[in-house]
């Protein structure tokens, strides 16, 4: 009995044995490390330049308290090792494009045309779904964070000049300034950029799920509560003991939750419209 085919259901002609899969695996992960490699090398080259730009919020912080901006190393080999750090996290983010490139052409021969053409879009948004949330986190965030941090600060030291030399003259007293280390500075500049940057995933991770039929918008909304409470750990973990952040956090991802089973509830209305306009949607309870 001869069978018509449609484009849309056609699968790529690349069915291989496992060895060669394996290699093709091999390749692709050999050609994101070299990519990660070079991008690394590039931001090692230019690491002053990346390293002020990621500095800039605690230093507008300080400059608000005519305090002079600057962070010490706490050990001598720290210096090589913020220029690593620097240079591994800036070469990460300029490679992964390639990286998930690399990642689709593993994937791609297995997937139908269709899928093909309901998966790239995905593919486009994570990167700027994570480039969204690090930029939110670097220019809304940080300066908050950092404000509220050094508010702590008391004494001459921690005023501006002519403040200072007036609280000196009249009511001495032990000061609490910031003199932060370099090291840890970026460790948690970097942990607030990663955790706002993943968070945003999750409409993008959500609504694939969605359109693979793994959840549904039913489903999201009957977890809610749990939901809320899986949040709340994330921003507990994710941001300092600094309850301004720790909100801000919870109040995005939860506003990126409520946005996700909108969307599912979307992709649900379209896949619907398709099977009736086809004949082929069955109403709960029928047989």
């Amino acid at each position: 009995m001869a069978t018509n085919t449609t484009p849309e259901d056609e699968i790529d002609d690349s069915s291989a044995p496992l060895i060669e899969h394996l290699a093709e695996l091999r390749t692709r992960i050999i050609w994101s490390l070299l990519a990660f490699i070079v991008a690394m090398v590039l931001c090692y080259t230019v690491w002053n330049p990346i390293y002020n730009f990621l500095t800039r919020p605690i230093c507008h912080a300080l400059d608000t308290r005519g305090q002079e901006c600057g962070l010490i190393l706490l050990k001598l080999q720290e210096g090589f090792f913020v220029a690593i750090r620097i240079s591994f996290l800036g070469g990460f983010a300029l490679s992964f494009p390639l990286i998930a490139y690399q990642m689709w052409r593993f994937v791609a021969p297995g997937l139908y045309r269709n899928e093909k053409q309901a998966f790239l879009p995905f593919l486009v948004a994570s990167p700027v779904m994570f480039f969204l949330g690090a930029a939110f986190a670097y220019y809304v965030i940080l300066p908050m964070a950092y404000d509220f941090f050094l508010g702590f600060q008391q004494g001459p030291l921690a005023l501006p000049d002519e403040a200072g030399a007036e609280a000196a003259a009249n009511n001495p007293m032990a000061a609490i300034v910031f003199q932060g280390s370099v090291d840890e500075y970026l460790a948690l500049t970097t942990k607030f950029i990663l955790a706002f940057g993943l968070s945003f995933q999750l409409p993008v991770l959500l609504t694939l799920m969605g359109k693979a039929g793994l959840v549904s918008a039913e489903g999201l909304g009957s977890v809610r509560k749990y939901a809320v409470v899986a949040i709340l750990l994330l921003a507990a973990v994710a941001t300092p003991p600094d309850v301004i952040s720790q909100v801000v956090l919870f109040t995005v991802v939860y506003g990126l939750y409520e946005i996700s089973i909108q969307l599912v509830r979307r992709i649900e209305r379209k896949r619907e419209a398709e099977l009736r306009a086809q004949g082929l949607w069955v109403e709960d309870g029928e047989d």
